[in-house]
């Protein structure tokens, strides 16, 4: 996901109901695991592009963006070939959320950084993402994940967010009419939007066992 993947299926889920997983050493680096990886990797490559020395700064926005969508679109990858091979794990399910997070937080960072991007969206995001993990956890505890399974508005969340990030980090003219600045502005503050109607779905779903459990 990133946030909830494209595929429907992290590296980790399970490719059909009573499927079991597989734990061995082997899961930790195969090839679906190694492009969750990736995303984190992304991380310093992406900060670190902007630090370039005689890079002007189209270029830098160029080469962002670039490892951006190119890291985002491992989200899909790593979900589909670990279904086709076999590849499911339960290190897989647990790491593909937290590459997700990871690169969309940072990201976020540093278009507040670069003054791209308002500091209050970065902390709807960032904040959200910390509550609804700390929700699932918990309900995983309590053998209610369903509660809190992925929804459209998470879904659509995200979708809209992986499309405001890169418009944000190229900042400039695409094709030589679209203004990603622009574009990348709305749709941000709409992601944070779908960011907070999403976090108050969430939560909905799991108050009744919050309720329950505060007797």
């Amino acid at each position: 996901m990133i946030m909830g993947t494209s595929s429907g299926m992290s590296a980790g889920q399970l490719p059909f109901p009573g499927s079991k997983l597989i734990h061995n050493h082997a899961m930790f680096f195969n090839l679906p695991t190694l492009l969750t990886w990736a995303r984190i990797v992304a991380i310093p490559l992406i900060v670190g592009v902007f630090y370039l020395e005689g890079v002007s700064t189209a270029q830098q926005n160029l080469i962002a963006t670039v490892l951006f969508v190119v890291f985002a679109a491992t989200d899909w990858a790593d979900g589909y070939l670990a279904r086709k091979l076999n590849q499911t794990s339960a290190f897989g399910a647990f790491l593909d959320p937290v590459a997700d997070k990871f690169l969309v937080c940072a990201s976020v960072l540093v278009l507040v950084d670069l003054d791209r991007a308002d500091v209050f969206v970065a902390l709807i995001i960032i904040g959200r993402e910390i509550v609804i993990s700390s929700l699932r956890e918990w309900m995983a505890i309590i053998g209610a994940t369903k509660s809190v399974a992925v929804h459209m508005v998470g879904k659509l969340k995200t979708a809209v967010q992986m499309t405001a990030i890169p418009f944000l980090l190229f900042d400039g003219h695409l094709l030589g009419s679209i203004d990603t600045q622009v574009w990348g502005t709305w749709l941000i503050w709409i992601s944070a939007v779908l960011t907070v109607w999403s976090m108050v779905y969430y939560l909905q779903k799991a108050l009744p066992e919050i309720r329950a459990r505060s007797r």
